[in-house]
């Protein structure tokens, strides 16, 4: 297919995978059984938790449309992930709240989840694939860039994390409905800073990250509404 000419100083697009099991299928090949793709979601979120899953597939139940989750519509992404929740062999999901990705921060945070996640796994994982990020973990491993578009256990356990932790923000958005988690899940948004200009940060915001931090010194109103949101959690 011919590309349209550069002009100027614009960059071309970035390369377009096509998410396949080749690579399970050559683990396999070669003696590994139970086969782990790893993924997180949420870390460039401004509130909550960073989510991880760890999704061992089953070669003999094959599952359609695996992709990175953020390349597929929300409704898809929850057939989906049922469908990979009652054919994987295995699957687990792992959560680091806020007030640990503001300790160790979030790139280790990351790194945690999705090592919880393997560790939770049952049956064990005896290899695992993993989307970008080595986890320091005693199993044979191999990170992968752009993962969650190449490997179809990476895309699963994209799915999967994506799923709950869009969950999570749901519910979430039952006690701070100021702030619009349903909407942006938490995620930084002109109705989200606007919330936290006003309000002022919740005690699951992460005030490490910059927007957040920007506003931790809020007006008397935004702080006594604080003070009565960390009353009730």
């Amino acid at each position: 297919m011919a590309r349209a000419p550069q002009t100027g100083n614009t960059l071309p697009n970035p390369p377009r995978w096509k998410c396949q099991g080749i690579l399970e299928r050559d683990l396999r090949a070669r003696g590994f059984e139970f086969i782990a793709g790893v993924d997180e979601v949420g870390r460039g979120s401004l509130f909550g938790a960073v989510v991880a899953a760890a999704v061992i597939l089953s070669p003999g139940a094959p599952i359609r449309g695996l992709n990175d989750s953020k390349q597929i519509e929300p409704e898809r992404r929850e057939v989906l992930a049922g469908r990979i929740r009652e054919r994987a062999i295995a699957w687990a999901v792992a959560a680091v709240d806020a007030s640990t990705i503001d300790r160790i921060n979030i790139y280790e945070a990351s790194r945690l989840a999705m090592k919880i996640a393997v560790r939770q796994l049952s049956p064990a994982a005896d290899f695992v694939l993993v989307d970008a990020v080595p986890l320091d973990l005693l199993l044979p491993q191999q990170p992968l860039i752009q993962g969650d578009e190449r490997c179809h256990a990476i895309a699963a356990a994209s799915i999967v994390a994506k799923v709950y932790r869009d969950q999570m923000m749901r519910d979430w958005d039952k006690f701070y409905p100021e702030y619009g988690l349903r909407n942006h899940k938490g995620y930084q948004s002109p109705e989200h800073l606007a919330a936290i200009q006003k309000y002022g940060p919740t005690p699951l915001h992460r005030l490490s990250f910059e927007p957040v931090r920007r506003h931790a010194l809020f007006s008397p109103l935004a702080r006594d509404r604080q003070m009565e949101m960390f009353a009730a959690v």
